[in-house]
């Protein structure tokens, strides 16, 4: 089971990922866009951070930027569903950037926790 920080804009979603993740025996502390996201992360104890990329004060982009390098690293996924560009495009850009899973929503809860498993277990 893991310590997860989860960071999404959307309340909806976000309550439906962390029942999702909660529902597997995992820790979830949420934060509602990047900027509380990096704020919570010193204390959070994470051992994954799933983040939106899309999103008011703080984009995915910039959390992934600010922690692909902590020491000790920390495992990173990104969800999107797109915006002006599309899913496909951020995704490939959150991985360049450190992401090591990413997921275009909408994804099915198994699809989602079988990567959020996969990514605990390395």
């Amino acid at each position: 089971m893991g310590h997860i920080l989860l960071i999404d804009d959307d309340d909806d979603v976000r309550t439906m990922l962390r029942l999702t993740l909660v529902h597997f025996g995992h820790t979830v502390i949420e934060a509602r866009n990047g900027r509380e996201g990096l704020a919570l992360f010193p204390h959070a104890a994470a051992d994954l951070v799933i983040t939106d990329i899309v999103m008011p004060e703080g984009e995915g982009l910039e959390v992934l930027m600010a922690l692909r390098r902590h020491v000790p690293p920390v495992k990173l996924m990104a969800i999107s569903g797109g915006g002006r560009v599309s899913a496909a495009d951020y995704l490939h850009m959150a991985q360049a950037m450190g992401a090591a899973k990413v997921l275009a929503k909408p994804f099915r809860a198994e699809v989602f926790i079988a990567a959020v498993d996969e990514l605990l277990a390395r």
